[in-house]
């Protein structure tokens, strides 16, 4: 039996070709197949340099009916070089199941770094790059309003990803959420031609691409919340808990009460109410 071959897990530039390294096109060249998450946009990338590797399509609707085919191809002993769109792959990007697997199946995962939207935003914002946390794009569903609220409240910068459509409605979402004041920068296009970097308050932010059609994709930076300590937010919850529950409450409903208000994940409030329900015994 054939030893198993490589993930590499190959960064790609997010606009500008020259941010492509030497190590990518050396992998991509090497590598017995490219695994991507729209063969159109790779294809292109791989003509650009003249590369002729076979490409296979794995987005994440491929990925959520399994990652058997391009494991498979690894099992065998072949060579795989995982890539999405643009930028650093599992990056709000698929992937991840078929990295999970990989490790598990004992195969080799290489990360072959590069560019990426997420860090070039984050640099480039003017606030402080020591501590960050990276939301992707916001949840389109009842989730939203508790993530907001975690954003809020969250004492580190805060990285997140919007489309040009969404953006206005985002910032404006954050703004609520957060207040006017709570400084902010959009980055869009970044590393193309019509870059820009847009920053101040979030009220100044919203209000300038309300008056600027918004174009490209963006990466939104926010400075630091003003949360409790994580031990003064845990009293408070848990007294939050216990009187939704005195007042008649279920579990469940207390739970989803508290997680409106304070933007914490309500299983994880659940399972405090349904220990504090059977302490009270």
């Amino acid at each position: 039996m054939s030893s198993p071959g490589v993930l590499h897990l190959v960064a790609t530039p997010i606009g500008n070709l020259e941010d492509v390294t030497a190590r990518a096109l050396r992998v991509l060249r090497e590598v017995d197949l490219v695994a991507a998450e729209d063969t159109r946009v790779t294809k292109n990338l791989l003509r650009h340099f003249g590369i002729a590797t076979p490409l296979v399509r794995h987005d994440a609707h491929v990925e959520h009916r399994g990652s058997g085919a391009v494991l498979e191809r690894l099992l065998s002993g072949q060579s795989v070089a995982l890539v999405s769109d643009a930028g650093t792959p599992l990056l709000s990007d698929p992937g991840g199941e078929l990295v999970a697997e990989a490790v598990k199946a004992g195969i080799r995962v290489e990360p072959v770094p590069g560019p990426s939207a997420l860090l070039a935003g984050l640099v480039a914002s003017g606030l402080p790059a020591g501590r960050f946390v990276f939301e992707g794009f916001l949840p389109r569903s009842n989730d939203r309003r508790e993530r907001l609220a975690e954003i809020a409240r969250e004492p580190r910068v805060v990285v997140l990803y919007e489309g040009p459509h969404r953006v206005c409605e985002t910032l404006s979402d954050l703004e609520r959420a957060c207040g006017p004041e709570r400084l902010c920068c959009a980055g869009r296009e970044i590393t193309k031609k019509f870059e820009e970097f847009v920053r101040g308050t979030l009220a100044e932010v919203r209000a300038h691409f309300e008056a600027h059609e918004p174009r490209g994709e963006f990466v939104l930076v926010l400075g630091p919340g003003d949360g409790p300590a994580p031990e003064e937010l845990a009293v408070s919850v848990e007294t939050m808990l216990a009187d939704a529950m005195a007042r008649g409450l279920s579990a469940k409903d207390a739970a989803r009460e508290v997680a409106t208000a304070t933007g914490r994940a309500r299983r994880d409030l659940y399972a405090l109410a349904t220990t504090l329900r059977e302490d009270a015994g």
